[in-house]
């Protein structure tokens, strides 16, 4: 097995940007997820609700500062871009900690189970994608530790799947079965959520281990 995509999103909700290589920390990959929309109650706004914001890409510039469509994220057209895709009150919010993340700070997915599914690998939005996995073998991970790189990260538990998974990344174009195919053959999971157990580099291409002990207590 080996690391064949590594992804990160700046911005919760909006498209992300592929990295050749990342270090891993406790709260994942170093901006990811740092802003979010809100609306003027203090809402977190997502492409559940708002799938436009999926039509917006987010990175990060080398100095640290996220990017919108390669725009500092404080810009004023960026602000209206947001309010345009996500309503008159929304903007964009600045956030550190771990409760930014819906689960965990890493979805890791397989492309044996994107093939067996038959969608493109982005609906699913992971941090990691493996390669050199067949089929669905990613299920029989849950409680494990994977050696990935220079890091090990702990597989907690199979992820819940969401409407988000029905909207194409690139039109938005809403099609339900997607989310109902994984309903009806997989429980509603795919990828696993992880959290870091040991720091280290990434680098695409890094033969990925699983390790024979259990996820320590």
């Amino acid at each position: 097995m080996f690391i064949a995509e590594i992804w990160r999103y700046p911005v919760k909700s909006m498209g992300g940007e592929q990295l050749d290589f990342c270090d891993l920390f406790a709260d994942g990959l170093p901006g990811d997820r740092i802003l979010h929309v809100e609306n003027a109650r203090g809402r977190v706004l997502t492409s559940r609700s708002h799938p436009r914001l999926l039509l917006h890409h987010s990175a990060l510039a080398p100095n640290g500062e996220p990017l919108v469509d390669g725009r500092p994220w404080r810009n004023d057209d960026v602000a209206e871009d947001v309010r345009s895709a996500a309503g008159k009150d929304a903007v964009l919010v600045y956030e550190t900690g771990l409760e930014r993340f819906d689960v965990l700070p890493l979805l890791v997915l397989t492309e044996g189970a994107v093939r067996s599914l038959g969608y493109d690998r982005r609906r699913f939005r992971p941090n990691i994608l493996i390669g050199g996995v067949d089929g669905q073998e990613e299920r029989e991970w849950e409680g494990r530790r994977l050696s990935i790189g220079d890091a090990v990260i702990a597989a907690v538990d199979l992820r819940q799947r969401c409407i988000m998974t029905t909207f194409d990344p690139d039109t938005v174009e809403q099609d339900v079965s997607v989310l109902r195919t994984i309903q009806r053959t997989l429980d509603g999971t795919l990828g696993l959520n992880c959290n870091v157990e040991t720091a280290g580099r990434i680098r695409v291409g890094d033969p990925v281990l699983l390790l024979p002990s259990a996820l320590r207590p």
